[in-house]
């Protein structure tokens, strides 16, 4: 019984988070709006008892879409992703294609006769499943996974040397007034970059 509640509860917060996804009017938020639906999604996996498949769901889609609103937040023209903007492009199209997926997934699932289990799972079904997925290229699979974040985090941190709170000067410890550079960096850059005398 708290079971299919829970279940219940899940797929319709998945459902409503994913049309929030299209509704909210800022990339940002569409973005977490996702992370939420995904994240219900797995909830009925753990209950089936697939919990290797419902935590790799749950970490994977927190990592993409938190790394996802991070570079939106960072590089976006449009202020940090969080001004208004549509989140529908091709609106009739988008809409007649949604509405087609869904009728033909709904009637293959009402219809289609459900395979029967046929033999019984191995002891270990999250190794089962990892070795079904992966093989032997698990151990590179990990390894490559840490390099491509080590990657992303190298690249930001080259790409952009001079913090945020450069633009307040070379003193951290007191927020001025006003801005010694509007828009820019701090007094001590200034003079490298255009001479002590300007």
């Amino acid at each position: 019984m708290a079971q299919g509640v829970v279940f219940w509860v899940c797929a319709i917060g998945a459902v409503a988070t994913g049309l929030a996804v299209f509704r909210v009017d800022s990339m940002a938020r569409a973005t977490f709006a996702l992370l939420a639906s995904f994240v219900l999604a797995a909830v009925p996996l753990l209950l089936l008892g697939l919990s290797y498949l419902g935590a790799l769901v749950v970490l994977m889609m927190i990592m993409e879409m938190v790394v996802m609103a991070v570079f939106m937040i960072m590089y976006m023209m449009n202020p940090a992703g969080l001004m208004p903007m549509s989140m529908v492009h091709n609106k009739k199209g988008s809409l007649a294609i949604a509405i087609g997926t869904f009728v033909v997934l709904a009637a293959g699932v009402l219809l289609v006769d459900w395979p029967q289990r046929q033999g019984v799972p191995p002891p270990d079904v999250t190794f089962a499943l990892g070795e079904a997925l992966m093989g032997s290229h698990m151990l590179v699979m990990l390894v490559i996974g840490l390099g491509l974040f080590a990657t992303i985090v190298s690249a930001v941190v080259l790409s952009h040397p001079r913090g945020r709170y450069d633009r307040f000067g070379d003193d951290l410890r007191r927020r001025p007034a006003d801005d010694p550079i509007p828009g820019s960096v701090g007094a001590r850059s200034r003079k490298r970059i255009f001479g002590a005398g300007r």
